[in-house]
């Protein structure tokens, strides 16, 4: 796949702004502050396309991007992010959780998980998550560049027994490019 065209569409807080029609989704979700923004602007080359943040928690809604007037990039809020009050986490995780449950658009959800510290609590639930409502997805492994080999061994091995039903799992890095040519390759099976 190549991307052509990529501009931001819109922002919803609640189910009921989704956007109507049957264009496919592909989904980006993960951990707060794991890099959803940061591979959206790489994968697009649109630099700020997504809005990037050092603090945690800075994606609050729904976001949409529209590629190649084709198909929909969808920024979820991170998961997992501590600072902010109780109700405002369960509407986040209400919203999460019934987005991805019942959005029939969904084609493809790639969750995001820090290759340093891969597998988490909150990732193993998400992955089960998934799998529990049969919803494909991909893995990709963030900051890849900052292992070391033997790290990149062990972060293998997790991933095999965590995520074996994973479509697929790439290594990715923001800084090198690595990963994002066999990343969109895999995205064209699920925009048909």
């Amino acid at each position: 796949m190549k991307i052509t065209h990529a501009a931001f569409h819109i922002s919803v807080s609640a189910l009921s702004g989704l956007p109507e029609g049957s264009s496919p989704e592909i989904v980006f979700a993960g951990r707060s502050n794991v890099g959803k923004s940061t591979l959206l602007n790489s994968l697009t080359e649109v630099k700020g396309l997504a809005k990037t943040s050092s603090t945690p928690g800075k994606t609050r809604l729904i976001n949409y991007f529209l590629i190649n007037n084709q198909f929909f990039f969808v920024d979820l809020p991170g998961y997992g992010y501590a600072a902010v009050g109780h109700e405002q986490k369960a509407a986040w995780g209400n919203l999460l959780s019934s987005y991805i449950e019942h959005r029939q658009t969904i084609s493809l959800i790639v969750l995001l998980l820090d290759s340093r510290h891969p597998a988490m609590h909150s990732d193993r639930a998400m992955i089960n998550f998934l799998e529990f409502h049969e919803r494909p997805y991909g893995i990709v492994l963030t900051k890849f560049d900052k292992l070391t080999q033997k790290q990149k061994v062990q972060t293998g091995r997790i991933m095999e027994s965590c995520a074996a039903k994973a479509k697929f799992i790439v290594n990715y890095s923001s800084f090198s490019g690595k990963g994002k040519s066999e990343l969109l390759a895999h995205f064209d099976h699920y925009i048909c």
